[in-house]
């Protein structure tokens, strides 16, 4: 028996419906987008741009305004370090959370290094920016300030239209690493005045290996340097010939989740109470990480007290989910984010992430209520007896 999957944060399966858009792109329709002197290449155009239609769909842009990566990771790269770069001459501070992705904390760590001058903004207890911080933080030299919109491991929601009237009325440009968010929440970059927005498509359904920058191009249009070269192609943002069937399944992933999003996150945000109810009910000492409030609806990370985060993980075998300690052990070290949040200390125990996904069904959410339970209560008979 294969182990049920509650790990959809990690990664999501390819839609079939998004593999069956992909499958001519491997051999029948393989095309080059770049070769414009015949059908081959015409065709694969138009699926690209298509595509670039479907993701800015998704988040209320233009089809001119998508860039195409390799996924979320070198978005964010290209969006922190090219617009830093090209701006260097407008000022030398940039701000960003404690709680972000490692991608968008290590590019930021990396211009420190080059002498930029970083604001590293805090949360409170409930993994939430404190806008008045934010507000305070800015100067007339910050030209960037990159912020989360979902969080990859408490699923905490940050306020982005809030955080958005706050950069725009200062005239700092705003990124936000929306690789959790896109295609499970509504995002309207002009409305949330976001001017750059990374996704990757293996985190709603499309294919590992294709992802997305949304570079705002009017009022007025982002300048940034290209951090790879060779060949100018997506608008001199990005060289490299394009990954067409990743292209297809990024776009038409996106343009499943527009269709489906609001009922998919009405029957996961209940799945999800679901299994809070069942863990709250059948053990003391649990905690949940991070807003219940504002927060993804297929997302719970909770802690266990009195429980050990590796032997945690060695005992849930058939339960596949993203597990880990609050406190260091061995050579564990505790997250960053439940750090920044207070959600440590000696007894902090140990904390899973769930993440619940398209194909999680009751029967599945009714399992792992009952493994954990059973686990997370032999292990506390285990350490209360030594």
């Amino acid at each position: 028996m294969r182990p049920v999957y509650l790990d959809f944060h990690a990664t999501t399966p390819v839609d079939p419906r998004v593999l069956e858009a992909m499958l001519p792109y491997f051999s029948d329709d393989f095309g080059n987008p770049a070769s414009r002197q015949h059908a081959f290449g015409w065709k694969a155009q138009e699926a690209v741009d298509r595509a670039r239609s479907e993701i800015a769909s998704l988040i209320g842009a233009s089809g001119h305004e998508v860039v195409f990566t390799s996924g979320a990771s070198e978005s964010n790269n290209l969006a922190i370090k090219g617009v830093a770069q090209c701006c260097r001459s407008k000022g030398d501070h940039i701000i960003t959370v404690a709680t972000e992705h490692k991608s968008v904390l290590d590019s930021f760590k990396r211009l420190e290094r080059e002498g930029w001058r970083v604001t590293w903004l805090s949360v409170d207890g409930d993994g939430l920016v404190r806008l008045d911080e934010l507000r305070s933080a800015i100067t007339d030299k910050t030209v960037l300030v990159s912020i989360m919109a979902a969080n990859n491991e408490i699923g905490v929601l940050q306020p982005l239209a809030d955080i958005g009237a706050i950069t725009s009325a200062a005239g700092v440009l705003l990124h936000t690493d929306a690789a959790q968010a896109a295609g499970k929440i509504p995002i309207d970059v002009s409305a949330m005045g976001i001017d750059l927005l990374s996704l990757t498509g293996h985190k709603y359904y499309g294919p590992k290996g294709a992802g997305a920058l949304y570079v705002r191009r009017k009022k007025p249009r982002i300048e940034m340097i290209c951090q790879i070269d060779g060949g100018g192609h997506e608008q001199g943002l990005r060289s490299g010939t394009l990954n067409v069937p990743g292209i297809v399944g990024l776009g038409r992933a996106a343009a499943i989740c527009r269709a489906e999003m609001l009922s998919e996150s009405q029957r996961l945000g209940s799945l999800r109470d679901r299994l809070l109810d069942g863990l709250q009910r059948s053990l003391d000492g649990v905690r949940v990480n991070g807003s219940l409030t504002n927060r993804l609806p297929h997302n719970l990370h909770v802690s266990f007290e009195r429980v050990e985060g590796e032997a945690l993980l060695m005992a849930l075998g058939d339960l596949a989910v993203s597990t880990g300690s609050a406190c260091s052990s061995g050579s564990q070290a505790p997250s960053h984010v439940l750090v920044a949040i207070g959600a440590v200390g000696e007894n902090a125990g140990a904390s899973i992430r769930f993440g619940l996904g398209r194909t999680t069904t009751q029967n599945d959410i009714d399992f792992a209520i009952d493994r954990v339970t059973t686990v997370v209560k032999s292990l506390r008979r285990v350490a209360a007896a030594s």
